[in-house]
């Protein structure tokens, strides 16, 4: 099943999540390469493609897991979760209709 894992970054945390950026990305490669992942990326902070210095506000993640327990385990162990730039993350079965 897929699930929505959405996770809200602390305040001022731009330089830990560049930081943990390349081993987050990684972790996301290989639910792509398996087929698993269905979007991802992060919430700029302001209106605009390319937020600089003022950074993300958090990211949206849908992948495939077996069950909501390996979904929450998957997203806990997250780089930018061990880097503290995640202050909440909330995972949800999400079912996908369009396209």
């Amino acid at each position: 099943m897929w699930y929505a894992i959405t996770a809200i970054d602390h305040p001022d945390s731009l330089a830990a999540r560049q930081a943990a950026r390349s081993a987050h990305l990684a972790r996301l490669r290989a639910l792509l390469e398996q087929g698993r992942l269905l979007l991802a990326g992060p919430f700029p902070a302001i209106d605009a493609e390319d937020p600089g210095a003022a950074g993300f506000s958090g990211s949206l993640i849908v992948a495939e897991f077996a069950d909501l327990g390996a979904a929450q385990a998957w997203a806990e162990s997250d780089p930018y979760r061990a880097a503290g730039v995640y202050r909440s993350v909330e995972v949800r079965p999400f079912r996908k209709v369009l396209p």
